[in-house]
């Protein structure tokens, strides 16, 4: 899976990109919200696991960038950050999260988490062709509303 990386702090960067990869994913990452924004817009992700507190554009600015975006298919995001309150959370997935992983973060932890988020993007994505074959099915009846079955 493709999956964008929005984090300023370069360990943690370094750390989850090793991480990423090593689990078989294609990386690409980005040093604040801002960078992750052009990045996202200029390529697909149906993955983006981004920090909160960024320069220039924050992580719950770029999640909600992300959900306003035309795509054709469902972005996970994962919101990785030391804000770890009630509140946080809440304001986090209001924001259109999908999911809330708080630094330090456990590697295990992430990995489960991304192995949710590829489930859900499968499921999506599934859905997504499901619902053209249908449209397209529609479509060829009302073209020929003669035709058996119809």
């Amino acid at each position: 899976m493709k999956i964008l990386i929005a984090e300023d702090e370069a360990v943690s960067r370094r750390l989850l990109q090793s991480y990423l990869q090593k689990w078989g994913h294609e990386v690409v990452v980005a040093e604040d919200g801002a960078a992750a924004w052009r990045t996202f817009q200029a390529d697909e992700f149906p993955m983006v696991i981004t920090d909160w507190m960024m320069p220039e554009m924050d992580g719950v600015d770029l999640i909600r960038l992300i959900r306003e975006s035309e795509r054709s298919f469902h972005v996970y995001v994962i919101l990785l950050t030391a804000r770890s309150q009630k509140e946080d959370v809440v304001e986090g997935m209001e924001a259109g999260a999908d999911d809330f992983v708080t630094k330090p973060f456990d590697r295990d932890e992430l990995r489960v988490r991304l192995r949710v988020g590829e489930r859900v993007s499968a499921l999506e994505a599934k859905l997504a062709e499901q619902t053209r074959e249908l449209n397209e099915l529609r479509a060829a009846l009302a073209r020929n509303p003669n035709q058996p079955g119809a």
